[in-house]
């Protein structure tokens, strides 16, 4: 299943940045349809090709909210991509921010679940689980 999704891409440099848009698969982690805002990369290359190239992050926005990640950069193929830690910790943290929950929320509501699923300690009865 192909869950694209639009993000900013942001390559930093020793002194500057460039931009881009792209889509991010949420199934992959693959990144493409990268378009660059006001650098012309067939003129002056990728932007991981410059000496002064230092990093790159992207960013995840959704009404006025944003989620920052690491990118990765093959420096051989311009190829951008997430990891899959990456993606993961993407997931749970836009979720929890889009959704408008903190971390701390949705723990509590999991272990909270999870406690009025179990039987008291001691009941000996038996609860199924749906």
């Amino acid at each position: 299943m192909d869950l694209k999704v639009p993000i900013t891409i942001t390559d930093e440099f020793t002194e500057g940045v460039v931009t881009a848009r792209a889509w991010l698969n949420l199934a992959s982690g693959a990144i493409d349809g990268v378009q660059y805002v006001d650098y012309d990369a067939d003129a002056l290359g990728l932007p991981c090709e410059r000496d002064d190239y230092e990093f790159t992050s992207g960013t995840l926005s959704n009404d006025g909210k944003d989620v920052e990640f690491g990118v990765e950069l093959s420096r051989t193929t311009g190829q951008y991509s997430v990891s899959p830690s990456e993606l993961l910790e993407i997931k749970v943290r836009a979720a929890a921010l889009f959704a408008g929950v903190s971390g701390r929320q949705l723990l509590d509501k999991a272990s909270g679940a999870a406690s009025s699923e179990a039987p008291p300690p001691g009941s000996g009865t038996k609860r199924r689980l749906h």
